[in-house]
């Protein structure tokens, strides 16, 4: 599942103070060898909120996927925790790692990203591209939502061990007014969910994973 926010600018409720590269995660230089991306040129979009949220079905194809997560777990996943809610911080419980990498960026927008923000404007910016600040994160049934609990080296090796097995949960989950359920969207291998951020993000959490590894692969629109 890959994830951006607009930018014109598991837990809830995240629109608090997200303080970036907190918490020990990886942070890596370039990566060259990142998998190949094949243009898109038939990409749909299914609006949930207007051009306020949207999905992009297969924005990776399943090869490409499966590529990225064995190119990620190669590198090596940092555990990222954060302060939580009474520090001002949105809760975080996951796997991460933190790469700033211009070329990955650039090669994602272009695989088919681009045009679908042609028609998008924010405050009459337009986008450019994706910030090269890609993150990539996992959650497991030990480490998501509201969880407190750590597994122990045998069960943690017996989750990863456990990889192939069909995601169950995981959910993201939007929040409008008095915290009515805007969308729940269920992760799909190859998926692009886009939100917009800024003061107009919605209150959103990620369900729990109660079965198998969510893997999500984020970045944000820059709009200038």
């Amino acid at each position: 599942m890959a994830e951006a926010g607009n930018s014109g600018g598991g837990a809830r409720k995240r629109k608090m103070a997200d303080k970036k590269d907190a918490g020990g995660a990886r942070k890596l230089a370039p990566n060259s060898n990142w998998p190949a991306i094949k243009s898109k040129k038939n990409l749909q979009i299914t609006r949930l909120k207007d051009s306020d949220l949207f999905t992009v079905p297969e924005f990776l194809s399943a090869t490409e996927s499966k590529a990225f997560i064995r190119a990620a777990e190669s590198i090596g996943f940092v555990h990222q925790g954060s302060l939580g809610p009474t520090m001002g911080e949105a809760y975080r419980d996951n796997d991460r790692i933190s790469v700033n990498d211009p070329v990955l960026a650039s090669t994602l927008w272009d695989s088919g990203l681009s045009k679908l923000f042609s028609d998008i404007k924010i405050r009459g910016k337009v986008a450019v591209g994706l910030n090269p600040n890609i993150r990539f994160y996992r959650l497991l049934i030990y480490l998501s939502g509201s969880s407190k609990a750590k597994a122990s080296k045998s069960e943690l090796d017996s989750q990863k061990d456990a990889s192939m097995v069909p995601l169950v949960g995981g959910e993201t989950v939007f929040y409008g007014w008095r915290n009515n359920v805007v969308a729940e969207v269920a992760p799909a291998e190859g998926m692009a969910l886009l939100h917009i951020h800024g003061d107009k993000c919605m209150l959103h959490e990620a369900r729990n994973v109660s079965k198998g590894m969510k893997y999500v692969f984020r970045s944000d629109v820059a709009f200038a």
